[in-house]
């Protein structure tokens, strides 16, 4: 989906209308400034799955492994057993 791209005056004028379509693309609208490049805003539900899109990519880089609930389970109850033994 391209970028929405408005003038930042338009802010000003149509809040709602721009904040609509922040919600309705679930993407950023870009604001300009004389013609440049001057705010991104995005609205709060696609701020939030970015952030953890990047927190992701950054543990998978960093050698962080994600793991599924059931292999969360397995894992402790693996980890149980081998502390019961070491008991025993």
């Amino acid at each position: 989906m391209s970028p929405v791209i408005r003038p930042s005056s338009e802010l000003r004028k149509n809040y709602n209308a721009i904040a609509e379509i922040c919600r309705t693309r679930k993407a950023p609208v870009f604001l300009t400034k004389n013609g440049e490049g001057d705010t991104v805003i995005m609205d709060m539900e696609t701020y939030s799955r970015r952030e953890e899109d990047l927190a992701a990519r950054i543990a998978r880089r960093s050698g962080v492994r994600d793991y599924t609930v059931e292999e969360f389970r397995q894992n402790m109850l693996k980890a149980i057993e081998r502390g019961a033994a070491k008991t025993e």
